[in-house]
């Protein structure tokens, strides 16, 4: 019996590097879990895990940035207590608050999208901060349309209070986990990948 010999092809460098930063950003997405405040009536409470979408969309563009929500995404799919309140497993990606976990990866591809002007990475601290506001509003509403949406259809509600719920007591704390991520991305500690 002849043994077959293939070489194998090492990943480049700059994947590997890429991967590892979505991880990470997944991780620590999903390490915000615990840190929740409920709001009374909303099924949705404040958490800080829309900064870590918005550090994926502005460091790792809109493919990696996308690619490391989804990982977070699977990972609580298959049970790992890392949504909201140590939340896990895929009835929490059909439950109340699905419609704005399933925005997240959009919302990363969309700020990407915007910072980066396509899909090669840039430096955001290179980026004027009206760019990034911008970015990091389009995505915030993003992400409260389809979760207010979805929670409408779901829990049956009017438009105006689904939006009084799940979107307007947010809107305060959203801006500060904005000036979070603009703040983190100009202090230049974090060093870009290029592609």
């Amino acid at each position: 019996m002849a043994t077959q010999r293939n070489s194998v092809d090492l990943v480049p460098d700059d994947v590997v590097r890429s991967f590892a930063r979505a991880a990470l950003l997944a991780a620590l997405l999903g390490a915000a879990a615990p840190v929740t405040i409920p709001i009374p009536l909303s099924p949705a409470p404040i958490t800080l895990q829309i900064l870590f979408v918005f550090l994926a969309g502005l460091i790792l563009g809109p493919l990696w940035g996308t690619v490391s929500i989804l990982l977070y995404l699977a990972a609580g799919a298959i049970g790992l207590p890392i949504f909201a309140g140590m939340a896990g497993g895929p009835g929490v990606l059909v439950g109340q608050t699905a419609g704005y976990l399933w925005a997240y990866p959009v919302a990363a591809a969309l700020i990407g999208l915007l910072v980066h002007r396509g899909t090669s990475l840039r430096d955001p601290a290179d980026e004027s901060v009206v760019v990034l506001v911008g970015a990091l509003v389009a995505a915030t509403i993003l992400v409260y349309g389809m979760g207010t949406a979805y929670m409408a259809w779901l829990l049956d509600l009017e438009a105006w209070e689904a939006i009084t719920l799940g979107a307007l007591p947010f809107v305060p704390g959203e801006l500060l986990k904005m000036a979070a991520a603009i703040a983190i991305v100009k202090s230049g500690r974090i060093e870009p990948i290029r592609s």
